[in-house]
């Protein structure tokens, strides 16, 4: 299922409580195993991550360590075979597609390094769908707000065809912060820019995070970028192999 959910579902299947826990991430013994040409391969072996409500954490380590693999099943959108996945309170592992989809829609924001707008749509609609799909009334007010947080005010009338990459970057930050998620996944959100549009993108997503009191959890490969986080955790081979807490 997409990010951008494609359907409505009843609020009532969340059951969300309102309590906000301690951990937002609780993740213990997951692995995740995926057929691939050859066989079955294992992506994941027995990862265990905690990370507090509030916390900012960098992912790093090589390609095809399983970063990404990791950030897919915190979001919901890839089911490990094993473990305990834990996020915002839900049991991941225990909820269906409704219930994941509803998970992402109340906790989750997401940014990704190809941006992943609609292309038939403005940047004031690409922010306001997800809070249509939520059932807010305000949704197309609340998008102009997160659009005009991140610097495009101006920009709301205009397609993703008609923006740069940096300003296709911030509609989808706006989109991901829009609905106040607890969680934030960003995976390599600079990935596809120049350096100083890059650092423009992660001045905001660091500044608004912390407004909001929003978890983070960022895959990067720049080790600059890792240190600004509170911890940076190393993935190798499908396992976490250091934990390394940031210098004040």
């Amino acid at each position: 299922m997409s990010v951008t959910e494609t359907a409505a579902i009843p609020e009532q299947i969340d059951g969300s409580s309102g309590e906000k826990p301690q951990k937002t991430i609780d993740v213990q013994d997951l692995k995740l195993r995926l057929q691939g040409p050859a066989g079955i391969v294992e992506i994941l072996k027995g990862v265990d991550l905690s990370v507090k409500a509030g916390e900012r954490v960098s992912l790093v380590g090589p390609s095809g360590s399983g970063k990404t693999s990791l950030l897919m099943v915190i979001a919901g959108l890839e089911q490990a075979q094993e473990g305990v996945v834990n996020v915002c309170g839900k049991d991941l592992r225990s909820l269906d597609e409704d219930g994941l989809a509803l998970y992402r829609r109340h906790h989750v924001g997401i940014v990704f390094q190809d941006f992943h707008l609609i292309p038939t749509m403005s940047a004031l609609e690409n922010v306001a769908l997800p809070m249509e799909f939520a059932g807010r009334k305000d949704a197309f007010e609340k998008a102009q707000e997160e659009l005009e947080l991140v610097g495009l005010g101006h920009r709301i009338g205009h397609y993703p065809g008609q923006l740069s990459g940096g300003e296709q970057q911030r509609v989808a930050l706006a989109r991901a912060l829009a609905t106040d998620p607890e969680l934030l996944l960003a995976d390599e959100p600079t990935g596809n820019l120049d350096g100083a549009t890059g650092e423009t993108i992660i001045e905001l997503l660091f500044d608004l995070t912390k407004r909001r009191g929003s978890t983070l959890l960022l895959i990067t490969h720049d080790a600059g970028l890792a240190k600004r986080c509170d911890r940076t955790v190393m993935l190798r081979d499908g396992e976490i192999v250091t934990h390394q807490e940031s210098q004040p």
